[in-house]
């Protein structure tokens, strides 16, 4: 696979995580195991030096447009940074079937409970008592995905704001910013494995490119509308998601 296909394929991903408030670091590993096969170490490693400029170009631009939410996004910040710390330091001592079901089983409640939101929005509306709780929830979960996985976390992230009643808009911008902190530890941590320079290199050229173009394609569009379209949508894809990981 040339060069050129390189970037074309990260500036495809960069416009999709980071207009639908993933980190992309799954979708890199994906592309690297499947198409070059990688060893997993080195996929891992090089997916998330991949994926960590491209959120910081993305993180940028939502902040121009004022999309970010920081109140909600630095409270699930603090609780991510910390489970992202002990997720690498025990990486080497949980099995991967445990951790596989673990977060199978979590995305498939989160889609769920997006589902139960949309169809009762009048209960879903109110704020609670618990939403402090659920943000460090969130957080936590992100957290130990990107820790023990090397994975970008933006699912449970993306799905706890929705659940926080963010629109889909705010909730992809406040994502990219949550997930510059959390992919920045978990590449510090990951760095001692091999990273293809290369490849990672030519990924990483078409992701910021995909960055920059994201959020003004989100400028442009009506909240509310993107939102009643997408979020149905991103529920199917992480029960999905969810499934797949298991079967």
């Amino acid at each position: 696979m040339t060069y050129i296909s390189l970037i074309v394929i990260g500036f495809l991903i960069g416009v999709l995580v980071l207009s639908t408030g993933g980190g992309g670091a799954a979708m890199y590993l994906g592309v690297l195991t499947t198409f070059f096969h990688l060893s997993t170490p080195v996929a891992v490693a090089t997916s998330i030096f991949t994926a960590f400029p491209s959120l910081v170009v993305g993180a940028i631009g939502h902040y121009r447009n004022h999309n970010i939410r920081f109140k909600v996004g630095n409270r699930m910040l603090i609780a991510a940074v910390p489970a992202t710390i002990i997720g690498s330091l025990l990486s080497p001592y949980i099995p991967k079937d445990i951790y596989t079901w673990i977060v199978a089983v979590i995305f498939v409640l989160l889609g769920i409970q997006i589902f139960i939101q949309i169809f009762s929005p009048s209960k879903s509306k109110k704020h609670s008592k618990y939403d402090n709780l659920k943000a460090t929830m969130f957080g936590i979960i992100s957290g130990l995905m990107v820790g023990v996985a090397g994975l970008s976390g933006g699912g449970p992230i993306l799905a706890g704001l929705l659940l926080l009643n963010l629109d889909m808009v705010r909730a992809v911008a406040t994502s990219a910013y949550i997930l510059v902190g959390t992919s920045g530890v978990g590449l510090i941590f990951h760095l001692n494995n091999n990273i293809n320079w290369s490849i990672g290199f030519s990924l990483m050229a078409g992701a910021i490119l995909g960055a920059l173009v994201a959020p003004r394609l989100l400028a442009k569009v009506d909240p509310i509308k993107f939102t009643t379209y997408v979020k149905p949508a991103l529920a199917v894809l992480i029960i999905f998601m969810g499934i797949k990981m298991v079967i």
